[in-house]
């Protein structure tokens, strides 16, 4: 199952709306014969392309799945009708699939006379690359992390604006990574005016990633006509709103969404209870003024605070990422 969940991170941002799935196929014998991830809408699910790798090594075999095999037709074929045609014996899944157009392929299996076993590594699933689209099947929105990189004391520019470099090349490179599994990252019009970032997926060496993130940029301003966003190196969406309900209601497609900024963007998603993870960036460095990572109005007092719990803390070079869940 846990080679399964590895295979389903190559889904992450490719496949929404529909989830990141990843599929094991063992062989009677119990060798791995198969691999498969879920496709862009439109392509392959992931057993299915599992089967396809394994071929006729997969009869009488077993199929390890990250989720309950779909039971439906849409622009593919159930999942069920063709593990059950490919002779698959057993059907380990991790999790149940809450959506009830999909959902009933663990009882159409056992139907075929399939053994089924379910809830196999649950909690490791739901915690990977299916977190997004399992939170987005319960609150109707996509799941939004808000990243702030900043001093030790919250800075996140001097106070002649420089900026860059706080952290270090070894959280940037992190940084793209995750982006390279977003479906979108959002900023506001005053962060591309004043830092005209480029909000792409890179590698080390500058290259592109295969994936690229919708890049969102909220406000009432105009885009300049220059800015790097308006390449066509990813695609574009200006939201004309201060509102980040507005901004979510517009991704409702989009499963995993990354708020960068600047501060008072991540500010007003705060405010409005929009955020369910912070990665925090700290690097260990001191600035003592300057702008702040958070521009939120309405906290007078302690009890007025936006608390979160800690739930992972990495180490990259000198700085540390702390994630913080709701």
């Amino acid at each position: 199952m846990h080679l399964a969940i590895d295979e389903s991170r190559h889904a992450q941002g490719k496949s929404s709306p529909n989830p990141p799935v990843g599929a094991i196929i063992l062989a009677a014998d119990g060798t791995i014969v198969g691999r498969g991830h879920t496709q862009p809408p439109g392509g392959p699910h992931a057993e299915v392309m599992a089967l396809a790798d394994a071929g006729s090594a997969a009869r009488g075999g077993t199929a390890v799945v990250t989720l309950e095999p779909c039971d439906h037709t849409g622009r593919t074929g159930p999942c069920s009708k063709a593990l059950i045609d490919a002779g698959i014996s057993a059907v380990y899944f991790a999790s149940d699939d809450p959506n009830p157009a999909a959902a009933g392929g663990a009882r159409t299996l056992r139907d075929a006379g399939v053994a089924v076993a379910g809830g196999v590594e649950a909690s490791a699933a739901a915690a990977g690359p299916l977190r997004a689209w399992l939170f987005r099947q319960r609150h109707g929105r996509p799941f939004v992390t808000a990243k702030l990189a900043s001093t030790l004391d919250g800075r996140i520019a001097a106070p002649d604006g420089t900026s860059q470099w706080i952290t270090g090349e070894p959280a940037r490179a992190r940084a793209h990574r995750q982006r390279a599994a977003l479906d979108a990252i959002v900023v506001g019009t005053g962060t591309v005016i004043r830092d005209d970032p480029a909000l792409t997926a890179r590698y080390d060496d500058g290259r592109l990633r295969p994936h690229q993130p919708t890049r969102v940029v909220m406000g009432l301003r105009d885009i300049p006509s220059g800015a790097r966003v308006t390449d066509d190196c990813a695609p574009l969406r200006h939201v004309r709103t201060h509102d980040p309900a507005d901004v979510l209601e517009a991704l409702r497609d989009f499963l995993w969404v990354l708020v960068e900024g600047g501060p008072a963007i991540i500010g007003a998603f705060l405010a409005a209870g929009l955020v369910d993870e912070i990665e925090a960036y700290l690097a260990p460095v001191i600035l003592g003024a300057g702008a702040s990572s958070v521009d939120i109005a309405g906290a007078h007092t302690l009890t007025d605070a936006r608390r979160f719990s800690l739930t992972a803390v990495e180490t990259l070079g000198d700085d540390v990422v702390l994630r913080l869940s709701r």
